[in-house]
């Protein structure tokens, strides 16, 4: 018997036409869920008042319905290839030999494309005449999808046709009236410099004028002066045992880069020895901050320095006015440089001729075999006496059309606005270039060009080294190179890529051509006479030391203007991610700034302040110099600035062509008289206060010495292991237990010995800081940029960060002592307090960080929903779609290297970076999950790459060698301080990582039993 008993669940179902039931009967919620109220976007997240119990609820009823939206996708539709490119596969890379040349940065590199698109820089590890790629370059790729670039030439402002274009200045150039100027980048090309005299005889008024931005004059002029070749001495530091580096930043920018892995190498321990490195420096720079000696001086002091070093070497005494602690350094580091002989050398970054004209007579009488001067550095060649006349010239009216080819005057001359008013009084301007910037802006005819990814090219790196550049995509726009243009203009229907293989017919002849196009570099002589400026005759070396100590009087602050590892010289501005790139030593990203030691901070009442949410804060100054006035420049204090000094980025402030995001910073160059980095400036102290993005605000270790390990060279060469790399203890039923035994864990481990496990070593004496591996990883992983604002919440999405340590007593063993000696309440609250200042001359250490991949991880017990979980190969995993950001793996992990996904940085206005168009997009490694708002993300291992090595050799049906296995941090490192591999396979180089005596893991004493390992710190102390 059936029951007719009504349930009910309130009084108003059992009233009839309940207008409240009705409504209850098609919608669950009688009101609408104001979802979009506190999730809409930032601003409404940031104010919201939506408590987490509110909030909850909102997610599980808005996670539910978005559950059932998504049973039905989102179409997205291909177009397949009707006829298939031969040589392209779907999903798998291909990959061509090619060189960077634009001015500032030469070097060979291999570019990784998927589908006919460059997507990866990595190093083309048979080029051995240059280093390897660093952050700029590896950005590079970026630059190539810019969404500023010029797209097709015009002619006042309107497109036009080649051809019209072509009528119209090939009309202009024969009806020019007087001299025709061609301003050029430093091409380092032979080709390039034959088709330059070509069309020189088409037009015998040209007048070549050779313009670096950042210029190297006094050494050219200099090496010219003696050895009769306008270029750089070469150096290799793998060579040398004792390193004098007066001024001269050689792990950066300085005489155009590449050192660094020549460097790494002699300072690795081997054998019980490794080089000693003394540094005399103004700025704290990459060099001075992995020295083992570092004497902060100012440029005047420096000359003395130098004139000092060559009295004691090669007279045998000398006579200074150096403050004592300065000339005690000098006398000592002479003493060092006689003891090494032929394997020391000395180098100097003073843009004075006669400082360098020096360093090659005090390395001639040591006999270096560091500097090579049989086979200089062509990749500089420009004259500083021509362009500082190029204003003049313009206004003379002897100019009938004046050229610029990779160079942006308008921006980067200190006169830029004579030069500008100037260059509206030309008949015929024409700017090739890839931006409408400023030069072109104020140009009649703009020919678009294209990027280096897009050309061919022939580069000489040094006299007896060459490489090729070939393009790996076809063009994007309707660009043409500034070589196929004078190729044109001057009546040769030849292509360029023809023109380049008749200019290297003798040396590339026959299969010798592919064999260089496929690997990228060749050793030849050059088909072409260089163009050579005249300089002055040789400087006696004992005539400019006299000169150098004439010139060393202190003559108020003095500016150290310096390029950083991530703009250089300011023509990848528009790059976001050289703008989010952490500067190495100030850990500040989207800004340039002056950098001033304490003691002149203080006197001038600048600040650097902390605000309530952690964010750095800093003062204004407006900085003078004969009659220039740049205005509104932040500050920051610098441990280890030279008192009466102060530094200044180049680069930045740049307004045409740069998206509003991007123009940050303030320009130097107006500061860059005579293309001399070393200016008498003066400081006052402005109103407002600057609010900087800076990554890193902790900057002393505070005696922890379970972070960064370090010790000197004769203490590792001479005690026990246990002694300056202690495995630490906890305790075990009240017994002191090594934390590596398996009694003191709380889990019980997995068989690893099976398949691959895979392991990362960082040699702390190797990484020098750069932060190539930085930029790598961002461009394999698909990392996104977000920008100043979040960046200073520190919100950053960065992978890998490289975190940099000031020491707050002389050294870190000093800040140990210090801290081990405190006791008692009174003393640990003054004391641990000084511990957290950095010393006025710390030593410095760079500790690349990401996730460890712990065997024990702490973030995979706390997730809720499994979505972090280990895998049989070693890896700490993530997985997306499971991810509910709960932020419990962040919250737990002692390395904090987990980035979450605040808002949706693809496709999204408020982050207007290169995800946020179609163009920008084409960078996207596809291999490579876009992540979305609400999840976490961090380092993978790459393990793309990984798994492909794995399946390339099991489709090739062969066994995996050492050294295939790479993560793109470690493919990145040219100098071998990141080492990756399988740990299992007993004859890899990972393993003897792993057993060396340096070996130690990060916050060991937790227990988490990483995959990724650091070598201890050592540090080359010894006094001769």
């Amino acid at each position: 018997m059936s029951s007719n008993k009504k349930y009910w669940k309130s009084v108003e179902e059992l009233k009839e036409n309940s207008s409240i039931v009705e409504a209850l009967q098609q919608n669950e919620f009688a009101e609408e869920i104001p979802n979009d109220e506190f999730l809409g976007d930032k601003d409404s997240l940031s104010t919201s008042s939506t408590t987490r119990r509110d909030f909850l609820k909102y997610v599980g009823f808005s996670t539910a319905a978005a559950s059932l939206a998504a049973c039905e996708g989102p179409v997205i539709k291909s177009i397949p290839y009707v006829v298939q490119p031969e040589r392209i596969v779907p999903g798998v890379a291909n990959y061509y030999a090619t060189t960077i040349a634009d001015g500032f940065d030469f070097t060979s590199v291999l570019v990784k494309t998927r589908e006919g698109r460059p997507v990866k820089i990595d190093n083309n590890v048979i080029s051995t005449s240059r280093g390897g790629a660093n952050a700029r370059v590896n950005a590079s790729v970026l630059s190539l999808y810019d969404s500023k670039r010029v797209k097709r030439p015009m002619v006042k402002g309107q497109n036009v046709s080649w051809e019209e274009f072509d009528k119209q200045v090939g009309g202009a150039l024969q009806n020019a009236s007087g001299e025709i100027l061609l301003v050029t980048q430093t091409f380092a090309s032979p080709s390039t410099s034959k088709l330059i005299n070509d069309f020189s005889s088409k037009y015998p008024n040209v007048r070549h004028v050779v313009y670096d931005a950042v210029s190297e004059d006094a050494a050219l002029n200099a090496f010219q002066a003696k050895y009769g070749v306008r270029a750089l001495a070469n150096y290799d530091f793998s060579k040398a045992e004792t390193i004098v580096s007066v001024g001269a930043d050689f792990l950066g920018d300085w005489h155009g880069g590449g050192f660094d892995a020549g460097y790494a190498k002699s300072r690795v321990p081997k054998n019980g020895k490794m080089s000693r490195h003394i540094q005399f420096e103004a700025n704290m720079s990459l060099s001075g901050a992995n020295a083992d000696k570092r004497v902060p001086s100012t440029p005047s002091q420096q000359r003395a320095v130098l004139a000092g070093l060559y009295g004691y070497i090669v007279g045998g005494s000398s006579t200074s006015k150096l403050p004592a602690y300065i000339d005690d350094a000098v006398v000592k580091a002479a003493a060092q440089l006689r003891k090494a002989g032929s394997k020391a050398v000395v180098v100097t970054g003073l843009p004075d001729t006669d400082a360098q004209t020096l360093v090659l007579a005090i390395n001639e009488a040591l006999n270096s075999q560091v500097i090579d001067t049989a086979n200089p550095r062509m990749i500089r060649q420009g004259d500083a006496a021509a362009v500082g006349k190029l204003v003049a010239d313009l206004k003379s009216g002897n100019v009938g059309a004046v050229m610029f080819a990779g160079v942006n005057p308008a921006y980067s001359l200190p006169d830029a606005k004579e030069f500008s008013e100037a260059l509206k009084n030309i008949e015929v301007s024409i700017a090739f270039s890839m931006k409408e910037d400023e030069t072109a802006k104020l140009c009649k005819y703009v020919a678009a060009t294209p990027h280096y990814l897009e050309s061919w090219g022939d580069i000489q790196f040094t006299k007896n080294n060459f490489s090729l550049m070939q393009p790996t995509i076809r063009p994007l726009f309707d660009t043409r190179q500034f070589q196929e243009c004078l190729l044109k203009w001057s009546g040769n229907d030849t292509s360029y890529y023809e023109y380049i293989k008749q200019t290297w017919n003798a040396t590339l002849a026959s299969g010798a051509w592919n064999e260089a196009l496929h690997d990228g570099v060749f050793e030849g002589t050059s088909p072409a006479v260089s163009e050579s400026a005249a300089t002055g005759s040789l400087v006696d070396a004992s005539t400019a030391a006299r000169n150098l100590s004439a010139n060393a009087e202190n003559k108020g602050m003095e500016l150290t203007l310096y390029t950083k590892v991530s703009m250089g010289d300011g023509q990848q501005a528009n790059n976001p991610w050289l703008q989010e790139m952490p500067d190495p030593i100030t850990r500040a990203s989207w800004d340039n700034y002056l950098t001033i030691s304490k003691a002149d901070a203080d006197a001038l009442d600048l600040v650097n302040e902390n605000v309530a949410d952690g964010a750095l804060n800093g003062s204004y100054v407006n900085v003078k110099m004969d009659g220039v006035v740049v205005e509104n420049v932040p500050v920051i204090i610098q441990p280890g600035q030279a008192k009466g000094s102060v530094g200044l980025a180049l680069g930045y402030g740049k307004k045409e062509a740069v998206q509003k995001e991007m123009q940050v910073g303030v320009n130097a160059y107006p500061l860059y008289k005579n293309l001399t980095s070393v200016q008498n400036v003066s400081i006052e102290k402005a109103s407002g206060v600057h609010e900087f993005a800076c990554v890193q605000l902790q900057n002393t270790l505070m005696g922890r010495g379970d972070i960064i390990k370090e010790t000197t060279l004769e203490i590792f060469n001479t005690k026990d292991k246990h002694e300056w790399n202690k495995v630490p203890e906890v305790s075990l039923n009240h017994m002191e237990t090594p934390v590596t035994s398996p009694e003191v864990d709380l889990w019980e481990s997995f068989d690893r010995e099976v398949g691959h496990h895979f392991n990362l070593s960082i040699d702390l004496n190797a990484c020098t800081g750069c932060g190539a591996c930085v930029i790598a990883c961002h461009s394999e992983n698909n990392v996104p940029v977000v920008g100043k604002e979040e960046v200073r919440k520190s919100r950053d999405m960065h992978w890998l960060r490289i975190d940099r340590y000031y020491s707050s007593q002389d050294s870190f063993t000093g800040d140990v002592e210090k801290k081990e000696a405190i006791a008692g309440l009174s003393s640990s609250l003054s004391e641990f307090g000084e511990l957290e200042r950095p010393s006025d001359n710390p030593e410095v250490v760079f500790q690349p960080v990401m996730c460890q991949h712990c065997n024990h991880a702490p973030c995979e017990t706390v997730c809720p929903v499994a979505a972090t979980s280990h895998g049989r190969q070693g890896q700490n995993q993530m997985i997306y779609n499971r991810c509910v950001g709960t932020r419990y793996c962040a919250n737990n992990c002692p390395y904090k290297v987990r980035r979450f996904n605040w808002f949706n940085y693809a496709k999204n206005d408020e982050f207007d970076y290169h995800m946020n168009n179609d163009l920008g997009r084409m960078v996207l490694n596809p291999d490579v999950t876009v992540r979305s708002r609400g999840v976490m993300e961090k380092c993978s291992m790459c393990m793309q790459k990984t798994q492909k090595t794995i399946l390339d050799a099991k489709r090739d049906g062969r066994v995996i060698e050492d050294g295939e296995f790479h993560t793109a941090c470690s493919a990145a490192c040219d100098k071998g301080a990141m080492v990756f591999g399988d740990v299992n396979d007993k004859s890899a180089k990972i393993v003897k990582e792993k057993e060396d005596k340096r070996m130690y893991h990060l916050l060991e004493s937790v227990g988490t039993k990483p995959n990724v390992m650091y070598q201890t710190k050592i540090r080359n102390t010894s006094e001769v």
